[in-house]
């Protein structure tokens, strides 16, 4: 079933061009965390999502073909529900990857829709998730907390935020997560910007000072990378003060 489900969510992008497409599709074959997602329920149940740093919102055709498939009938037994967003924002500061993302924005079933825009700058809306994959280290430590204090603040209550940072302390795959980023920044036509990472155990101490209850996950399987995903639940209540 998953292959049917990347084949889907790539082939909107068939308009974009070949790049576009092939980009799409490698993704979501290479990359663990699209699938993990979905097979954890990371996403079910969250209508509104925030996806920061989206590149051409591949997030979003991945949704939609989740709702696609789950309305004929297909969806796997042993998995949770299929997200159902009603409200997709991207925001993306690259304008090739935001016009890239039009094509698969246009077929979609929700209310969908690209900002080009600084994350560290744009309003960020209310929302039920906020997913930020592989970007956030390339911005500065003090905006890295600022930019996370604002999204725990559009958050709803119990609203999660899922993060994808390289673990520094894995020096050997972390190295090499680096210079991979690096290649793939310069092949989709951007300029490799400096970089500020911290240790997985460091991004936990941020996250929880700032009201997050927060599980490390492992997310690099099938690649030599140094990935961890950080799925982050707002703390609210009494409970915040002991996060």
């Amino acid at each position: 079933m998953w292959r049917a489900l990347r084949e889907r969510a790539s082939a909107r992008y068939r308009a974009a061009g070949r790049f576009t497409w092939h980009f799409a599709r490698g993704k979501l074959r290479m990359d663990p965390v699209f699938r993990s997602m979905l097979e954890r329920g990371d996403l079910s149940g969250r209508q509104r999502v925030l996806d920061l740093g989206c590149g051409q919102a591949l997030l979003a055709s991945l949704m939609q073909a989740c709702t696609e498939v789950e309305g004929e009938g297909r969806w796997p037994a042993a998995w949770p529900r299929a997200p159902r967003p009603t409200r997709y924002t991207g925001v993306e500061l690259m304008p090739r990857d935001v016009a890239r993302a039009q094509p698969a924005l246009s077929a979609l079933g929700f209310d969908a829709r690209v900002v080009c825009a600084d994350m560290q700058q744009v309003e960020l809306p209310a929302c039920d998730v906020v997913v930020i994959l592989d970007v956030l280290h390339y911005i500065g430590y003090e905006a890295q907390a600022d930019l996370l204090a604002r999204i725990r603040t559009a958050l709803t209550p119990h609203g999660r935020l899922l993060l994808r940072v390289a673990d520094t302390d894995d020096v050997r795959n972390f190295a090499i997560t680096r210079w991979v980023d690096r290649i793939v920044t310069a092949v989709r036509g951007h300029r490799v910007p400096p970089t500020w990472c911290r240790s997985v155990t460091q991004w936990k101490e941020l996250l929880q000072g700032l009201g997050f209850t927060v599980e490390a996950l492992p997310m690099h399987r099938g690649t030599p990378f140094a990935n961890v995903l950080l799925v982050a639940d707002r703390v609210d209540g009494s409970a915040a003060g002991s996060a």
